[in-house]
């Protein structure tokens, strides 16, 4: 999956735009929510090396939040390692190039819904 193909999921999926909040910094995108402002994503052109990987070729990287029971559930075969310049404790980094199309959707959404703010996830859990 290309960063452009991600961007454009996030879109067509939750209905959000990419921000570019860092100075000078017109790569790096971050996704947030609407409502709380919370990000759920940011997307990253780093080099394989700040992953631990013995290559300075650049790659992007999408970091995603997940439940503490799914840390450590998926590896480096899956194109899933320790996040990038994020809390490893609840973010991973995602290769866009490496990981399947499939498992990147999955784990954004599951950024997604463990960001929402808590009213919005009250509400759905009344079927409102």
């Amino acid at each position: 999956m290309t960063k452009q193909e991600f961007l454009n999921h996030c879109l067509d999926t939750y209905g959000t735009k990419a921000d570019y909040p860092f100075e000078e910094d017109f790569e790096t995108a971050v996704l947030r929510h609407k409502d709380n402002r919370k990000w759920y994503a940011i997307v990253m052109n780093i080099s394989r090396r700040k992953l631990g990987l013995d290559s300075d070729e650049k790659t992007y990287a999408v970091n995603v939040k997940l439940p503490f029971v799914l840390m450590g559930a998926y590896d480096p075969e899956d194109g899933v390692y320790p996040a990038y310049h994020m809390n490893k404790n609840h973010w991973v980094s995602v290769l866009l190039a490496d990981a399947s199309e499939e498992l990147i959707k999955y784990l954004v959404n599951v950024s997604f819904d463990l960001t929402k703010s808590k009213q919005k996830k009250k509400l759905e859990n009344q079927g409102l």
